[in-house]
């Protein structure tokens, strides 16, 4: 049990879980740690350990008590020590939506639209309490790109040309209040429960501690642009008419989906350059091409002009070759 961190048995022990059996979770990309337990009495939970100072479950906690208040369906918390970054929440089990396509290819367009009607659900209620995901937030991100991908291939760019570029393509999207909508920020096909083991039931919702208030395009571009998956065009397509046609949203959607669609990418890609440069997880690099290959249908986009043509002065022909479209 020496994997186990410090103060793991006092917290059980407080929440009525001391005689639980304790099975570790693989971890994912950030300095969380879960664990799933199965009391005497055949119950069972996941404990999930997100400690100060590198994490702070608080945000977690605030955004799983707004989505239950609004009828989505977030882990029950069963116990929670903030202070010291434990959460005892109700276990949403093993069917991951990413896993039940894997086992049920036949079933992956239900499983997509299952996704989808939730989000459409979702975007029904007013933005939570959250702080807005701006552009000045949305710039940040996108120089995760310069900051990070650029010096890992020794490109030398014109990262103050990249910004001015991002600020022109982004300044469109609607800023008032009123078109937000809860952002879950990390809605994609591995942080979907399936509750019933199929889709079709309420879907359950994890991983969505860093929630904020900004466009409905945003979560959409993170469940059909996967970069853990391979989401076919004609699928991404359909499932983005139907979204269109049961919420109805306004203004031109196209447009702010490829906008946000190539933030969100280009993002990924210097998350991605990052966790394999400052922590020493390569894994993620493997998944670049894939995201690389949604920034170049992006571009395509005239609503990405500027940026498009920053690509085009500044990356060589033979990375986006690489990484986007194989080689030539």
């Amino acid at each position: 049990m020496s994997e186990l961190p410090d103060g793991l048995h006092d917290f059980l022990s407080q929440a009525g879980w001391g005689d639980a059996n304790i099975e570790v979770i693989p971890g994912d990309a950030s300095f969380r740690r879960y664990f799933r337990l199965k009391r005497s009495d055949e119950q069972g939970a996941m404990l999930m350990h997100a400690p100060p100072p590198h994490e702070d479950p608080v945000p977690f906690l605030n955004v799983a008590q707004w989505l239950t208040d609004h009828q989505m369906r977030a882990p029950e918390i069963y116990a929670s020590d903030a202070d010291q970054g434990w959460v005892l929440l109700e276990d949403f089990g093993n069917d991951r939506m990413r896993d039940w396509i894997d086992a049920h290819p036949e079933g992956e367009e239900a499983a997509y639209k299952a996704a989808i009607d939730a989000l459409v659900q979702l975007h029904t209620k007013p933005a939570g309490p959250f702080p807005a995901y701006d552009v000045p937030t949305m710039l940040r991100e996108a120089a995760l790109f310069t900051e990070w991908y650029c010096p890992t291939h020794g490109l030398d760019v014109d990262a103050d040309g990249y910004l001015a570029a991002w600020e022109e393509a982004l300044a469109p999207l609607p800023a008032a209040a009123t078109s937000r909508v809860t952002v879950l920020r990390d809605y994609h096909a591995e942080n979907i429960m399936l509750l019933n083991g199929a889709p079709g039931a309420p879907q359950g919702l994890i991983d969505f501690q860093d929630a904020l208030a900004g466009h409905p395009a945003y979560d959409l571009v993170s469940l059909l642009q996967d970069a853990r998956r391979d989401v076919s065009p004609a699928l991404e397509q359909a499932m983005l008419e139907r979204y269109l046609a049961k919420a109805a949203p306004q203004g031109d959607f196209a447009a702010s989906y490829a906008r946000l669609g190539a933030q969100r990418n280009a993002k990924i890609v210097g998350i991605f350059s990052r966790l394999d440069r400052r922590d020493g997880k390569p894994r993620y690099l493997a998944m670049i091409p894939r995201v690389w290959e949604a920034i170049e249908r992006d571009l395509a986009h005239s609503a990405l002009a500027p940026v498009a043509r920053w690509f085009d002065a500044n990356i060589p022909d033979i990375l986006r070759q690489t990484h986007g479209k194989g080689p030539a």
